[in-house]
């Protein structure tokens, strides 16, 4: 049933009564401006991630939070392994569990949390940066430098990742003559 009859049905004024939103800009830039307009940017970008129509994961996912804060991981693996079997379309949810295998050094379930993410969005820097990461520290420097740039291309902002982009591409294609 199309949006609009289901609203006239549900007792919400017509469509062409319903203010209408303003139109997109035809062209927008390609990043931000700057450093600080990526940065607030970036803030809602997380900001949305972290959005979850299930109160019980919301929940869920501070008190994991609260038990990473606390160096609880178990206790964050067992709350996200909850939020994650509730929600399994819920990105976040895969990604804070994915940085928690990291922290413990298990980069297999990281990986495969990561893999998650990245099937469901692929535009998540976070995952990319910490794909990266991984593959920095398993010794595969070239999917670690393909990983940052990937990540980079999505946030040209984050933090360290240009240095590392910059040593692992002298690393791994040598330096200009």
């Amino acid at each position: 049933m199309p949006l609009s009859a289901w609203a006239q049905e549900a007792g919400a004024a017509p469509a062409k009564q319903q203010k209408k939103l303003p139109e997109a800009p035809g062209k927008l830039p390609k990043v931000a401006p700057d450093e600080a307009s990526a940065k607030h940017v970036e803030a809602r970008i997380w900001a949305l991630w972290m959005q979850t129509p299930s109160d019980t994961a919301a929940l869920l996912m501070v008190r994991a939070k609260a038990a990473m804060d606390a160096q609880k991981m178990d206790v964050a693996l067992k709350l996200l392994d909850a939020v994650v079997k509730l929600r399994p379309d819920y990105v976040e949810a895969w990604n804070r569990r994915a940085t928690v295998y990291y922290l413990q050094n298990d980069y297999t379930h990281s990986l495969e949390d990561i893999e998650q993410v990245l099937v469901r969005e692929p535009r998540h820097f976070g995952a990319l940066a910490g794909l990266g990461m991984i593959m920095q520290d398993l010794g595969d420097d070239r999917r670690a430098l393909d990983a940052f740039r990937k990540a980079l291309a999505v946030n040209p902002y984050l933090e360290k990742v240009p240095e590392l982009v910059k040593t692992l591409t002298e690393k791994v294609e040598g330096r200009d003559i």
